[in-house]
């Protein structure tokens, strides 16, 4: 029996690392999407976080809602996993997993985390889509065709490289 070359700990030292992120897919009563505007990001973003150690991607997604728009909701099932190589000032590709939040009931129940966020609102799906980053667009259109077909939808991105 040959003896290995690494030991668990310096193997798994070797390997790529990834950032998992989760968020939840909210509508209101109107079929309108929630979609949020950080304080630390030009543009809007669906609602959710970064995954903590230890944490499974839907109580994240939970978590960052109750956290930041005072919801106390719970990630049902999965809509989209979608994988992003590392871009712009993103130095690790990204992981994130998008779940159904259902109906927000009401809506006038929301308040914002502020050091966090700007702003939220319900928007209809294409103007969502206008006002979120060019890499989060597919995710939220496949969210839809998740929702219709029951189906989970699997993305990955490739982005083009810097000057070119």
């Amino acid at each position: 029996m040959s003896k290995p070359l690494l030991d668990p700990e310096q193997w798994y030292a070797t390997l790529p690392t990834a950032f998992v992120s989760a968020c939840l897919l909210l509508t209101d009563a109107d079929d309108r999407v929630l979609v949020v505007k950080p304080s630390y990001r030009p543009y809007w973003m669906i609602p959710g976080g970064i995954v903590e150690a230890g944490e499974l991607p839907q109580e994240c997604a939970a978590r960052e809602i109750g956290e930041e728009l005072s919801l106390d909701v719970r990630a049902g099932g999965l809509l989209v996993v979608q994988w992003s190589p590392p871009v712009d000032d993103r130095p690790r590709a990204m992981v994130n997993f998008l779940f159904e939040g259902g109906t927000v009931a009401d809506p006038a129940g929301i308040r914002l985390q502020e050091d966090e966020l700007d702003d939220a609102a319900f928007l209809p799906w294409d103007e969502a889509a206008a006002r979120l980053a060019f890499h989060t667009v597919p995710r939220l259109l496949a969210a839809r065709r998740a929702r219709e077909s029951g189906q989970p939808v699997y993305l990955s991105d490739v982005f083009p490289a810097a000057g070119g």
